[in-house]
């Protein structure tokens, strides 16, 4: 019975995936994607559930299934990325249960990636930031929308690296699984967050005051500041979906 009630749940967290790799690597209509063996070790998911997602994206012409040649994204991409119909609507209360689990993890992980960073670690997170800042300037300069729609999902995708990262910095291999798994499956949530959010500056500032602590070597102060960043976000989502 559990088996029944979860594939769903994954099936649609990876069709929102396979949408966010056409997007990220900039694919076309007509475009081919990986095989269908890649996908699969691409996303850590079995054979029936990646068929699923795949069959769900061609009833939508996201993408084309060719016999013997391969897949495709399809004509209809556009229709499907905006709005998209793959997703159904997102409870509050959902989101809000993802934000009280990243509250319980990942701050004290900002401390301890503060106690332990070295020089490298440091240059991967500043890395990280200047790209943000760069597509943070792109998403404001008010391009075509479908460029600025771009602009926007680099900067999310970037966002998200860089709170993976910090969890990596901490050292601990099974909680930085479990962080990626929780941006990971909970990709579509993530972005509704991002979106009803919507202060991209305020979330580069408390990232980029979030790596000045943790370059300090501050573990209380990063642990803090990466308290107050989430907590402040699920603030928001609260006060405008109630």
């Amino acid at each position: 019975m559990s088996q029944d009630v979860a594939r769903p749940s994954l099936a649609d967290a990876l069709t929102e995936r396979m949408l966010e790799l056409i997007r990220s690597d900039g694919l076309r209509p007509g475009d081919r994607l990986p095989s269908a063996r890649e996908l699969s070790q691409r996303f850590a998911v079995t054979t029936p559930t990646l068929r699923e997602a795949l069959r769900r994206l061609e009833a939508t012409g996201a993408i084309q299934l060719r016999h013997g040649s391969g897949i495709y994204v399809g004509a209809d991409l556009e229709r499907v990325v905006i709005p998209n119909p793959n997703v159904g609507e997102l409870e509050a209360d959902r989101l809000l249960q993802l934000l009280d689990a990243r509250l319980l993890i990942e701050p004290p992980l900002a401390g301890r990636a503060a106690r332990q960073s070295g020089p490298a670690d440091i240059d991967l997170l500043r890395g990280i930031l200047d790209r943000a800042g760069a597509e943070l300037g792109d998403a404001q300069g008010a391009p075509p929308p479908s460029q600025a729609r771009d602009a926007e999902a680099r900067l999310h995708k970037t966002n998200m690296t860089f709170h993976r990262e910090v969890a990596g910095v901490a050292g601990n291999s099974v909680l930085c699984e479990v962080i990626d798994s929780l941006l990971t499956v909970h990709a579509s949530e993530q972005r509704e967050i991002q979106r009803i959010f919507d202060d991209r500056v305020r979330d580069f500032e408390e990232h980029t005051a979030i790596l000045a602590a943790i370059e300090a070597g501050a573990e209380q102060e990063a642990e803090s500041l990466m308290r107050t960043h989430l907590a402040d976000i699920k603030h928001v989502i609260e006060q405008r979906l109630t």
